[in-house]
């Protein structure tokens, strides 16, 4: 009788592209059948995690050639991809996908994802083998610096130019606007806004359009669409962050209101308001549509009509900064930022941020 494995898999980069290793659990039953971890040099996250996938669908199958297998990772991008349900358009991808589909048969494989935390076994095995196993190893020298060769070079990255919807009457006065039930579509100054940064789209050549479903970035995305002829695509991964019981409310009310839960909204990125999202959740959300963007339109020009929080958090995972970074940057209404992405190893660079001139 065929044996049932379970295998968890993980991958990492120090730099993304920088120093990169893998970890992968095999287990049966519930008990560990193997550990596997190891270096594979200069690459991705993304690389990473696909070798962490092979790493143990080749020891499982030395195993069992025709066990079952369940897999579980915390990469958004390997799960849907290696599901069929992500085209792989970049040819160094689609060959680690398709080593892995070689690993074993791929109708004994079912594939899941699972939160970050439920996968820290085979994401401590990849930072042992980053760390050499050992202490007492000297670290890594990690190159920083891999944009400036890139710049020179003749690949083709994916531009993403993130444009915020017009004004609200909730926009004006900072109130919190997420997905709640209010929903506000825009004011004539957001119709306006809207109509401005149409014009300046059909300047950037932008070949594909998605948009949040909300009002106002539907509102916004349909005056970008009759300027450029593009058709939108709606995807509720651009939607803004979630505020919970807060949204509609200034940050007067909420203050007078939660004092304890306000401060402590602004003290943590962790902090989910009003029962909503906190930042943390976001950031697992946008991190995972970037890839899905560059996974599906490698070296396109994509226009992205979305939100000011998910801007913000663009931007901020573009640089590498940490968390709290998302405090320090802000879009306004109809601006346009933008960031490049290169298919070949997610290396990203921020091109523009808050970008107004085409508003006046």
């Amino acid at each position: 009788m065929a044996r049932h494995f379970k295998l968890t898999a993980d991958g990492g980069s120090r730099g993304n592209p920088g120093p990169a290793g893998y970890g992968a659990v095999v287990t049966e039953n519930g008990k560990i059948v193997a550990e596997l971890f190891d270096v594979i040099g200069v690459a991705t996250n993304n690389v990473a995690e696909y070798n962490g996938l092979l790493a143990g669908l080749s020891h499982i199958h030395q195993l069992d050639k025709e066990a079952t297998v369940e897999v579980a990772m915390d990469s958004k991008l390997v799960v849907e991809q290696m599901s069929g349900r992500w085209q792989i358009k970049h040819a160094d991808m689609r060959d680690l996908a398709k080593q892995c589909r070689d690993a074993h048969t791929p109708s004994l494989v079912t594939y899941s994802w699972i939160p970050r935390d439920e996968n820290s076994h085979a994401d401590r095995l990849a930072n042992k083998a980053l760390d050499g196993g050992s202490a007492h190893k000297p670290a890594a020298v990690i190159q920083q610096n891999y944009l400036t060769d890139r710049l020179r070079s003749a690949e083709i990255p994916t531009f993403i130019y993130f444009v915020r919807h017009g004004e609200t009457v909730l926009t004006p006065t900072r109130k919190f606007s997420g997905t709640g039930a209010l929903d506000p579509e825009l004011m004539q100054d957001g119709l306006d806004q809207a109509e401005l940064v149409a014009e300046e789209a059909v300047k950037l050549g932008a070949e594909v359009l998605i948009a949040s479903p909300l009002n106002r970035t539907r509102q916004t995305a349909e005056a970008i669409a009759r300027t450029t002829g593009l058709e939108i695509i709606f995807d509720e991964a651009w939607f803004e962050l979630s505020f919970g019981s807060w949204d509609g409310k200034s940050i007067e009310e909420v203050r007078e209101e939660e004092p304890d839960a306000y401060q402590a909204w602004l003290n943590s990125t962790a902090y989910a308001p009003g029962g909503g999202e906190s930042w943390d959740q976001a950031t697992v959300r946008i991190e995972e549509a970037l890839e899905k963007l560059v996974a599906e339109y490698p070296g396109k020009k994509i226009i992205v009509v979305t939100h000011n929080g998910v801007i913000k958090t663009a931007v901020r995972l573009a640089i590498g900064a940490p968390a709290e970074a998302v405090f320090h940057v802000d879009a306004a209404p109809c601006s346009i930022s933008s960031i490049s992405i290169w298919p070949s190893d997610g290396l990203r660079a921020v091109r523009s941020v808050n970008e107004r001139g085409h508003l006046r």
